[in-house]
């Protein structure tokens, strides 16, 4: 005895359902492809600033000499004195500072960013190996204890952003029942708990910063509070395809323009533009500044991470205003539906008494 087995109308339409949801995961591997990729996997520096410390011809030279053998890979200055190099790195105007002579020194601050410390390094290297002298490097802002790559608060940055987009999945999709304000209170609430949970990562776990927990809770804080916000308010407009555009806003485009591991500098300029302004960014480049620049650039990074969180709660309200008249809409519908049903049963009575009437 066969038996056979066809794919009816509920299996074709289960099919064609499964298909079409497939259709993110395919989106989210293309673009984590092209913008992971993109970003890291040929990192060469472009204009990356470096300082020749002194005043005569042959410091002259030099830099001259690196600028064009750089290509543009470089942009090579000369500063007079010691004092002065270090003030560019310490305002992160410049990642290298080189001082010539019989025993040469290389300045570098690797907490402005490892991967740029060693790019210059690299380069200084073979400069002293012509000179045939050994090339002392000094850190004058190293990271601490617990991230000697300098990297730690990049993965940071990683854990606030799952927290905060998974928090937007739940809120949009299982609270969409709820209203706005309240959707508006859990993403308030479930920012908060992020940070926590990221300040304890960055203080007591693991020790990536020394000092300055308090700011780095508040960044973390204003972080996960404009991804929620942008993410709940844009759940009312994306319904099942939030994931993919918050994916594509706080992953693609965000870890990858963030600097935490290459610096606009080794990247392309697409990304380096994204760094300007994007909330990741301001969240790195904030801790660094905050952590150990004496607070140098922090209130343009904090303003970044300010206006994100704006734009969240604008979104927020669009999205309560665009509910609402939804609800009217369908209201308005549901209650013209009632109206023309009671007409029709007035219709049917009416025919009703009048058939009866001809027939009397």
């Amino acid at each position: 005895m066969e038996v056979s087995v066809s794919a009816g109308p509920n299996t074709s339409g289960a099919l064609r359902h499964v298909l079409g949801h497939l259709l993110t995961p395919l989106l989210m591997c293309v673009g984590m492809g092209l913008a992971y990729l993109g970003a890291f996997h040929a990192p060469e520096p472009h204009d990356l600033r470096v300082d020749i410390v002194g005043s005569g011809p042959t410091t002259q030279v030099l830099a001259q000499t690196l600028h064009d053998k750089g290509a543009g890979a470089l942009d090579v200055r000369t500063v007079p004195d010691r004092d002065t190099a270090v003030s560019a790195l310490r305002e992160q105007r410049s990642f290298g500072a080189y001082i010539p002579g019989e025993k040469p020194e290389l300045l570098v601050a690797s907490a402005s960013s490892d991967t740029s410390a060693m790019a210059v390094e690299k380069v200084f290297t073979k400069v002293a190996a012509v000179q045939d002298a050994p090339l002392e490097v000094t850190d004058i802002a190293p990271t601490a204890s617990g991230d000697p790559t300098g990297q730690g608060v990049f993965f940071l940055l990683v854990a606030l952003s799952i927290g905060s987009y998974a928090s937007v999945a739940v809120i949009g999709g299982a609270g969409a029942v709820l209203p706005m304000r309240i959707r508006a209170l859990l993403a308030a609430g479930m920012s908060l708990v992020v940070s926590l949970v990221g300040t304890l990562f960055a203080g007591p776990v693991f020790h990536l910063v020394d000092q300055g927990l308090g700011g780095v809770w508040a960044m973390s804080w204003l972080y996960a509070a404009g991804i929620l916000a942008v993410g709940v308010g844009l759940h009312t407009f994306l319904r099942r395809w939030t994931t993919l555009g918050v994916m594509v806003l706080f992953v693609m485009l965000n870890f990858t323009s963030s600097g935490g591991i290459y610096r606009p500098e080794l990247q392309p300029g697409f990304f380096g533009a994204l760094h300007a302004f994007w909330n990741g960014a301001g969240f790195v480049e904030g801790v660094r500044g905050h952590v150990y620049f004496d607070g140098h650039g922090l209130g343009g990074n904090v303003l970044v991470l300010a206006l994100w969180l704006l734009a969240g709660v604008a979104l927020l309200v669009l999205a309560g205003l665009t509910e609402a008249r939804r609800k009217k809409a369908s209201a308005d519908t549901d209650a013209g539906d009632q109206v023309r049903a009671e007409a029709e049963d007035v219709k049917e009575e009416l025919e009703e008494e009048l058939e009866e009437a001809v027939a009397v």
